[in-house]
């Protein structure tokens, strides 16, 4: 995307998008999702509207067409740089024309040029999608439409070039002066069960008796100012499925459109022997983003924990749950990065205790975001031996240069995984998921009054699953058939988590109509097999919704193999222009160019160009900044006082300038009420669990002291007075803890499991006697009815 020039403001000016109407249509995984923006151009000149917005990571757009009066006009997809040309040749000839395309550096971020609108013209732009729904951790499907556009932070130093992300003018959260109104469609092979929304909905409409379609709206008067996130429940939502579509009527047999194209939903199901034993071997990076925007609050409550809060909680979960023998550090980055030990030490009591120490220190004050340089740092130490490295990462931002950082992720994919977790509404979907897509991991969006903890434990979960190896795919189809694959091949798999394939079908069978897919990989040196059969019949009235992924799938692999071949691999590039083209589907090499022929007539007039507002920081925030930052603006959230202290740090690595660094870190310091900042909880109520948590020693056990009987609310003598005699006080204080955790906190057990778990090994390894009668005493003192089995004793 091209850099716009200077801070450009609209006080007064009508601005030109006035409404965005959404109709999604959702068929079991996967989502079509069409937009329609309508503008008016209210002033006295032509106008040319700049509009920069965020879509999915993972989205493909596949349409794009707009409306001035009665005209409708289809645009068609073209090599980028073409594009560009002649998109300004008409602009130039007075003519009208419509330029959408996506950024050089991130996939999530596109800019829609609106050109030569005359003075009281309406214009309607329409624009599609396709898009797989994530699943998140508790099997809701997860469709997310972004609003917000954090800002971008370039690292010092880097050539963003031409394709520098372009800026936008932002106005304050709440008076965003264009409304949303949605709908949507669900179609399911099973049953749907709800649909949650973060954003207030109407009610379900059922449109069949078998609950497998029905229709759902956001309630009237949304105001488009944040993140809107659709959770879809349906029942057996782990069932394989296998979807064959269509080829294109228009198109070539033998091409991507002309052929059938399949896609399967595969849940590899783990045999339980192996399930049963996790491993204790590792090495674990936590990588941390400490950016000023990490102290903003995690949602929009009255008492809301900050963004740093919640990661330091995290950690203290993360630190406690480990197994012993393992390795691990933490990293946290900013503008630049700090590790908590020169390499990673083994864990045990007294590096637990040196690391929870310093996590309690731990704040948002390591400027912008910038996860380059620590990932190359990461990558350039070398791996212990029987220990897999795995990186947990979270952030709450964005990147100027995400393809980069994916590029090195995937690199060094071989030797690390990575988890990711993306904090807080406008975290860059194309960087939280396709780092972990990348590094062979998971990813997780943590938003609204989402609790990070679960989230995290259940990657946690993955990451301590034995490694799936010599994964392979096997297509059994008849005679006359044969198969493309347009997935790349599959390099991670995890117990109850989806795996999409995509291949092209090309060829007829005389007689069979069935085919089947075999994956086969090792488990814990244990051969496993899953198998899932198909037909070859074409599904009706899919859109060719399937189509699109499959070439938006190809055509990402390439792009990143174009990448990391430095641009200089021959025919790459070309290949894919012409599936772009040929697919109808953007690409980082392509744009979507509409002419409107205006009657053989030019349009008369000066134009002025405009940058569509997206929802930002209180008017005053503009002001502060003016002066100093004439060729900055700041893309997105509701800012607090921690953005600020991103935004000083953005401007230092521009502009270098001590007097200009001092005034910044002043104005950093400004309450967080004169920036209409929401106000987190300054005395927050200690959580018990956590509190109990806190006090569990690396081995798993628990002593017997005050701090534990307070989380157990007794004294500590009516703690101690019911400890059967015989019994060690360290066993009796961790039994006690569990009949705890199995008797208050059941709701919480993602977040506790593996510390339950480190807890009855440790018991177990005392072969402690009299432990029935410390559960059946330990329930007398709290209450509870918990059996020794539950336990696991």
């Amino acid at each position: 995307m091209v850099n716009c020039y200077g801070l450009v403001t609209v006080k007064n000016k009508p601005v030109p998008l006035k409404s965005i109407a959404v109709e999604v249509s959702v068929q079991g995984h996967v989502a079509t999702v069409s937009s329609t923006l309508q503008y008016e151009n209210q002033e006295e000149n032509p106008l040319e509207a700049i509009f920069v917005f965020p879509l999915p990571g993972e989205a493909a757009v596949c349409r794009f067409r707009t409306k001035i009066g009665q005209t409708e006009v289809v645009a068609e997809v073209q090599e980028k740089q073409k594009a560009r040309e002649q998109y300004d040749d008409l602009l130039s000839s007075g003519q009208q024309a419509f330029l959408l395309e996506e950024s050089d550096e991130s996939p999530d971020v596109f800019k829609l040029s609106v050109g030569s609108l005359p003075p009281g013209e309406k214009a309607s732009v329409s624009l599609d999608y396709v898009t797989e729904l994530a699943v998140q951790a508790d099997d809701g499907l997860r469709l997310c439409l972004p609003a917000v556009l954090n800002p971008r932070y370039q690292p010092q130093g880097s050539d963003s070039g031409s394709g520098g992300s372009a800026l936008v003018s932002s106005v304050p959260t709440g008076s965003v002066p264009y409304s949303l109104s949605l709908s949507a469609r669900v179609s399911s092979l099973h049953p749907i069960c709800r649909v949650e929304s973060n954003c207030p909905l109407d009610p379900l409409n059922y449109l069949n008796t078998e609950k497998t379609q029905a229709t759902v709206s956001l309630a009237a008067g949304h105001q488009f100012d944040r993140d809107v996130e659709l959770l879809l429940y349906y029942q057996d939502t782990h069932q394989p499925t296998a979807i064959v579509e269509a080829a294109q009527a228009s198109a070539k047999p033998g091409s991507l459109m002309g052929d059938p194209v399949v896609m399967l939903s595969l849940y590899p199901e783990f045999p339980n022997d192996v399930m049963s034993s996790m491993t204790s071997l590792g090495e674990f990076l936590f990588v941390v983003d400490r950016s000023g925007s990490m102290s903003c609050p995690m949602h929009n409550g009255s008492v809301a924990q900050d963004r740093i809060g919640s990661a330091r909680d995290t950690l203290l979960l993360l630190l406690k749950s480990l197994p012993m023998g393992c390795y691990f550090n933490i990293i946290g980055f900013g503008s630049r990065y700090e590790s908590f030990f020169p390499k990673s030490v083994e864990y045990s009591q007294k590096t637990m205790d040196e690391a929870l120490q310093k996590v309690k220190a731990m704040r948002a004050d390591l400027g912008g975001t910038e996860i380059l340089q620590p990932l190359k740092h990461i990558y350039s130490q070398p791996c212990l031996p029987d220990q897999p490295r795995q990186l947990f990462l979270f952030t709450d931002g964005e990147v100027g240069n995400t393809k980069e950082v994916l590029g090195l992720v995937k690199a060094n994919a071989g030797s690390h995984r990575c988890f990711s977790f993306g904090i807080g509404e406008g975290a860059s979907s194309a960087l939280i998921s396709g780092v972990a897509k990348q590094g062979g991991g998971h990813s997780q969006f943590i938003t609204g009054q989402d609790r990070m903890q679960p989230k995290v434990m259940q990657s946690l979960r993955f990451a301590l699953q034995p490694a799936v190896v010599n994964i392979s795919v096997k297509w059994n189809v008849p005679k006359g058939v044969s198969v493309t694959s347009l997935s790349p091949p599959i390099r991670v798999l995890f117990q109850g988590q989806r795996a999409l394939l995509y291949a092209q079908l090309t060829g007829k069978s005389s007689g069979d109509t069935e085919g089947s897919v075999t994956v086969k990989y090792s488990l814990a040196e244990q051969p496993v097999e899953n198998q899932l059969s198909f037909s070859l019949k074409p599904a009706e009235d899919t859109g060719l919704t399937v189509h699109r992924l499959g070439a938006r799938t190809l055509i990402r692999s390439l792009e990143m193999e174009e990448r990391q071949g430095g641009g200089k691999k021959k025919g790459v590039q070309e290949k894919v222009v012409e599936l772009s083209v040929q697919s109808g589907v953007s690409s980082v090499f392509t744009a979507f160019i509409a002419v409107h022929k205006v009657d053989g007539e030019a349009v008369q007039g000066p134009m002025l160009r405009r940058q569509v507002p997206t929802p930002s920081v209180k008017q005053r925030r503009r002001s502060l900044f003016k002066t100093s930052l004439s060729r900055r603006t700041v893309c997105g959230a509701a800012m607090n006082r921690s953005m600020l202290t991103n935004m000083c740090c953005d401007v230092q690595a521009v502009m270098g300038s001590r007097g200009l660094r001092s005034k910044l870190s002043k104005m950093s310091k400004l309450q967080s009420e004169d920036l209409d900042c929401p106000a987190t909880a300054s005395n927050p109520v200690k959580d018990p669990l956590l509190q109990l948590i806190s006090l569990q020693k690396a081995s798993g056990s628990w002593v017997l002291e005050a701090a534990l009987a307070e989380v157990l609310g007794k004294t500590e003598e009516e703690v101690a007075k019911p400890k059967p005699a015989p019994v060690d006080q360290e066993v009796w204080a961790t039994v006690l803890a569990l009949v705890w955790l199995y008797g208050f906190k059941m709701e919480a057990q993602e977040e506790w499991q593996f510390l339950a778990m480190k807890a009855v090994s440790w018991i177990q390894a005392q072969k402690a006697a009299s432990v029935s009668e410390c559960v059946q005493a330990g329930n007398i003192l709290l209450g509870c009815q918990v059996q020794k089995d539950t336990l696991g004793l």
